[in-house]
């Protein structure tokens, strides 16, 4: 199914043919096995960084293609057709382990981080939720304590995205325990560092062939250095980097919508029942006309909140597009599924995967109900 080409620069056309063979060729023909076998596409994730996908925001001065978010947006959403899980890894390396760092970082953090996070040498992930506080970041209990030319973390975080295969994290942790949210910090950990520790990987509904685990600090130090921006200022980084983050986890949506759609209208096509193919009776037409409407919907708030990535108003544009494009999205894989009828229910059908995978977009990088919450606080403010 086509995409809206918001007059698209043929930069953008060109990497999104690019993207698009790549996704097809290199990645389509294993993504059922890798899935059923909770499998981490290592040597595809490679492949990534060698496409510059895995730093797409990266200036060209710290090793990166320098594109804007639009552009990464349309890499996301080609992936997400076609692996949903390969698609949230290159999403969290982007935009919450690069993009905090070249925005907040010093300049000799991000001379020492970004090229081998840009060159795909490396991946990155972000500690944020934990078990205790999801939604409710503020009420962290993950310590950070300085020590001389060193800052000493305590804690655990959870859900971690790339959790076994990150080499860079960026940490919140509470640098003072009597300031709030104003005595959060944030660092990047790299995962060599002493007391540094991994968790078992989740066994998940959906995203198979994405790694998440818990992250462990017992006693873990790290540089001084490696703060970023001022102590106290974590909490904002945290929040301005899920406003950014949020675009990709749109376009993931997207990426999904549009393929529950082609699958729904191919198969409508192909069964036959009553005499004639499902595609020419009325409730299936009516159902695939409103996948469609949705996903130009979709892709419309999406598209513009990218463009719109550096306006006061950012964080709502992107909390409508996650909100509209991840519960569309769930729409979409529901609908499909339906019009496969019984074969849907079938781990055979790709569509039972996508219903599989879509399920947590509508919680991950902020859940539908605190993206209501963060829209009505932008208009009411």
């Amino acid at each position: 199914m086509s995409t809206l080409t918001f007059d698209l620069a043929e930069e953008q056309k060109l990497l999104v043919e690019e993207v698009r063979r790549f996704a097809e060729e290199e990645i389509r023909p294993g993504t059922a096995d890798r899935d059923r076998g909770h499998e981490f596409p290592v040597e595809l994730i490679a492949e990534l960084g060698e496409l510059g996908l895995l730093g797409m925001m990266v200036e060209e001065r710290y090793g990166g293609p320098g594109f804007d978010p639009l552009t990464y947006c349309l890499a996301v959403e080609e992936l997400a057709a076609v692996c949903p899980s390969i698609s949230v890894t290159m999403s969290v390396t982007n935009s919450v382990c690069c993009w905090p760092i070249q925005r907040f970082g010093t300049e000799e953090l991000k001379q020492r981080v970004l090229p081998e996070l840009a060159s795909g040498e490396a991946i990155g992930g972000f500690g944020l939720t934990e078990p205790g506080s999801g939604s409710d970041a503020g009420a962290m209990r993950t310590t950070a304590r300085r020590d001389g030319d060193e800052w000493v973390i305590d804690g655990e975080k959870a859900w971690i995205t790339n959790g076994a295969y990150g080499k860079y994290f960026v940490v919140l942790a509470r640098s003072d325990a009597r300031a709030g949210t104003k005595g959060i910090s944030a660092f990047v950990v790299p995962s060599d560092a002493p007391g540094f520790r991994v968790g078992q990987a989740e066994e998940k509904l959906g995203l198979r062939a994405s790694n998440t685990t818990a992250l462990y600090f017992d006693e873990c130090r790290i540089p001084a250095a490696n703060l970023l921006a001022e102590e106290g200022l974590g909490f904002a980084i945290a929040m301005a980097t899920l406003d950014h983050s949020r675009l990709g986890i749109a376009a993931q949506c997207i990426g999904i919508h549009r393929r529950a759609l082609e699958l729904g209208v191919a198969y409508a096509r192909e069964r036959v029942q009553f005499g004639k193919p499902i595609a020419q009776h009325q409730a299936i037409q009516f159902k695939l006309a409103q996948i469609s409407t949705e996903l130009a919907a979709a892709q419309a708030l999406t598209y513009h909140a990218a463009l719109r990535e550096d306006s006061p108003d950012a964080g709502r544009h992107a909390s409508q597009a996650k909100l509209f494009a991840s519960e569309a999205a769930n729409r979409a894989c529901w609908e499909s599924l339906q019009i496969h009828g019984g074969n849907g229910f079938c781990e055979d059908y790709e569509i039972a995967r996508l219903y599989r995978d879509v399920r947590v977009t509508t919680i991950y990088e902020g859940t539908s109900e605190m993206q209501r919450m963060v829209i009505a606080r932008h208009l009411t403010r």
